[in-house]
């Protein structure tokens, strides 16, 4: 089940455990009982630490993770491989006993919520932004007993996903009802709980030197950048990590020829905390003014002030803007092939966009589902011309250009796809289960207004050392005008920004 280099890495991690822990397995004859009968004793054959013992549990195939002579509630449905593999190993040294790597105030938290709350996350094993919320859950039920939670396969469990439409993952549910879907952390669970931090954490602050708006590259590597200059640095994000948390492999970071956006960013984030840096998660921006400071107002209604401040607010998907698109957002209209695309198995599904993004996902998603219908606007596709010819072998891959989508069909989920082709002005429609749109980004900076120049597609104008329009204001990265958008050029322009507001508090 354990490739040689996999068993060598789970050895090292085993030899962290603290106490004894009993895997329970549930199984029956079938080919994915005996798959994950072969796991646990695999793993238990590496260690005196664990043991095994057969139960019934209300999946089976599953097995749960426990100490013993006490349940956890972390229950593992299918085989945590692949991306999940993470997710279990994580699972064996916390339970153990080994604390999991969250701040104290969070574990606290957790300890104090009341009631109890049984979750299901259902989850791919090709799902890069899955390992997050499972992991985050099953920290919970380690700390918090009256907390469960089973993770899901849903290529194990097809005939329950198809039961419950769920046609997007992670799918959370909560004591049988949807709580939610896609990537969450661990703060924005609890804040979907009730346990946010509000406006009366936050007031009353002192003022900082430097105050970040944005967790992704660019603001990470601002908050470094001022925070080693030894002055009063805060960061206030809705989540760590922005856009690069939802890219799966990254091949042109210079010094790592590939590593996954969630560990690259898992990696920043503990660079950021080596450092004396205030940061402010699952928070909101909503309005900037300039008095004495420049004055940073939150969603919560909190208002935080800086003598400088650095805009790092990234961007987003960009949507088609057509009918149909929100109404089955997570019902069939997806964005991300690699998390999505096993649900769609044997199934007909389109992409709408020509360029890289929209070429790789069709090339991915033909290795799964039946037949994939690309729909270009433009009359070529942009794409590099190796991913075009890739894409033009592909015997269940239909590129069509001059196409301009109209309305994504559908009842309780997307049943098809309606587009106009802009030679003939002809309507046409085409079934199918899926549709994953990829046509570019779009800058976070509606909320900003006026208040500093932003181009015809709402990009902040920099000069050359990132500073805006606005006086002791700056910004980096992809809610910029700057002309290419990678995670390396971000990362330096954060560094630009710190830069020239660190010059900027020299001068004034």
């Amino acid at each position: 089940m354990l490739d040689k280099d996999i068993k060598q890495q789970l050895a090292q991690y085993l030899e962290l455990l603290e106490g004894n822990i009993v895997l329970k397995v549930s199984a029956g004859t079938d080919q994915a009982s005996e798959d994950t009968k072969e796991l646990v004793n695999e793993i238990s054959d590496m260690t005196e630490k664990i043991t095994v013992e057969e139960t019934q549990l209300e999946r089976t195939p599953s097995f749960s993770v426990n100490r013993p002579g006490e349940d956890t509630g972390i229950v593992f449905a299918g085989n945590p491989l692949g991306h999940e593999f993470t997710s279990l190993v994580l699972a064996l040294l916390q339970v153990s006993g080994r604390p999991p790597k969250v701040e104290d105030s969070v574990i606290d938290q957790i300890k104090n919520i009341r009631g109890e709350f049984h979750f299901e996350t259902y989850v791919s094993l090709t799902c890069h932004n899955c390992p997050d919320v499972v992991q985050a859950l099953n920290i919970m039920s380690v700390i918090n007993p009256n907390i469960t939670n089973t993770m899901i396969d849903g290529a194990v469990y097809k005939e329950e996903v198809e039961r419950k439409d769920i046609m997007a993952v992670p799918s959370v549910y909560l004591d049988g009802e949807f709580f939610g879907s896609g990537r969450m952390s661990l703060e924005e669970i609890l804040g979907k709980l009730g346990e946010a931090p509000d406006a009366s954490d936050l007031e009353g602050k002192d003022p900082y030197d430097v105050l970040v708006v944005g967790g992704g590259p660019a603001g990470a590597s601002a908050a470094i950048y001022a925070a080693r200059k030894g002055i009063r640095t805060g960061i206030v994000a809705e989540r760590f990590g922005g856009q690069v948390m939802d890219t799966l492999g990254i091949e042109n970071f210079i010094s790592n020829s590939y590593t996954e956006g969630p560990k690259l960013m898992a990696s920043v984030e503990a660079h950021v905390n080596d450092y004396n840096v205030d940061i402010m998660k699952l928070q909101q921006a909503k309005k900037l003014t300039k008095n004495d400071f420049v004055e940073l107002e939150l969603e919560n209604g909190a208002v935080l002030k800086s003598k400088t401040l650095i805009l790092s607010t990234g961007a987003r998907w960009r949507n088609i803007g057509v009918p149909g698109e929100a109404e089955f957002k997570n019902k069939g209209v997806a964005y991300c092939p690699h998390c999505d695309g096993p649900l769609f198995e044997g199934k007909d599904v389109a992409v709408i966009g020509g360029g890289n993004s929209g070429i790789e996902a069709a090339i991915d998603l033909a290795g799964i589902v039946k037949h994939v219908t690309v729909l270009e606007f433009a009359p070529e596709l942009k794409a590099d011309q190796v991913l075009q010819d890739r894409v033009n072998s592909l015997s269940n891959v239909t590129v069509i250009k001059n196409a301009q989508t109209t309305e994504i069909t559908g009842d309780s989920k997307v049943n098809g796809i309606t587009y106009i082709d802009r030679d003939t002005n002809e309507e046409h429609h085409i079934e199918l289960a899926g549709v994953f749109v990829q046509i570019g980004l779009v800058p976070n900076t509606e909320w900003l207004g006026d208040i500093v120049e932003r181009n015809r597609v709402g990009e902040i104008v920099v000069d050359k050392h990132g500073a805006t329009s606005l006086s002791g204001v700056f910004a980096a990265g992809d809610c910029t005008d700057t002309p290419y958008k990678q995670i390396i050029i971000s990362m330096g322009s954060g560094a630009t920004a710190s830069l020239g507001a660190f010059d900027y508090l020299i001068r004034n």
